[in-house]
């Protein structure tokens, strides 16, 4: 598969009447990873809960293309079924469903081995857990990508995959990632990546091919990953407001 996996175009969106993302629009090529940097409440996650369909993510203008089809107005179940999946920062427990069941129903499609899976990646132990309850950040995030992984989505969403995630995990949430991206795979990547952050640390395990900052619920700047994030490490994200004001001032 070649060309565009996603394809976001001058998208509006409200949540209980507040506008969230306020024309929003970029392209994600099959088998690239992008990231998009802002600070907490800038409508990083908005843009993921919109993208995968969320109802209360209300859609006022633009649209969501997917693999050449406009999926603005599915439902989350149909554009999981069309390969999107979604990392949640936060996600539910599930009393009473152990993670391995879970597991076992991601995977009747894909013919994974989730004891090796789990093994590979140091967590065998909790497959027979409840899923998610009681679990640490690192175990979250890893929950939550061997869900993604057995699913095998050709996009996946990530939601401040290193959010939470002590120095010990990290290094392991990030080739969880790789993997699910192929990013480690001597063969042209067919699995696309938007993965979304505040600190940009996951950079340091993941490589990206595009990063983007968002601010107030709008893309103000696109570029090189590594360079934005190096210039937020050196002036915050202070200096992208500093910027965009320079920018607005009328020229002489």
């Amino acid at each position: 598969m070649t060309g565009t996996m996603l394809e976001v175009q001058d998208l509006w969106v409200e949540v209980e009447g507040k506008e969230v993302l306020k024309g929003v629009s970029l392209n994600i090529p099959v088998g690239e990873t992008h990231v998009l940097f802002g600070r907490n409440g800038s409508g990083k996650t908005s843009l993921l809960m919109t993208i995968m369909g969320f109802p209360e993510y209300r859609v006022r203008h633009g649209k969501i293309i997917f693999k050449g089809e406009d999926i603005t107005h599915l439902p989350p179940y149909e554009r999981a079924r069309k390969g999107i999946g979604i990392m949640f920062q936060r996600p539910p427990s599930i009393k009473g469903v152990k993670l391995r069941e879970l597991l076992e129903l991601c995977a009747r499609e894909n013919g994974y081995r989730i004891q090796e899976l789990a093994r590979e990646f140091g967590f065998e132990d909790f497959l027979d857990r409840d899923v998610n309850l009681g679990f640490s950040g690192g175990e979250l995030k890893k929950s939550e990508l061997l869900q993604l992984l057995v699913q095998s989505p050709d996009l996946a969403l990530l939601d401040e995959p290193e959010s939470g995630v002590d120095m010990e995990n990290i290094e392991i949430i990030g080739k969880m990632i790789r993997k699910l991206l192929q990013k480690d795979s001597h063969r042209p990547r067919q699995k696309s990546g938007l993965i979304i952050t505040h600190t940009g640390f996951i950079l340091n395990y993941v490589p990206a091919d595009r990063g983007y900052v968002m601010l107030d619920g709008r893309i103000y700047c696109q570029g090189n990953p590594q360079e934005i994030f190096e210039g937020i490490q050196k002036h915050g994200y202070e200096e992208c407001l500093k910027c965009l004001k320079r920018m607005e001032i009328p020229q002489s």
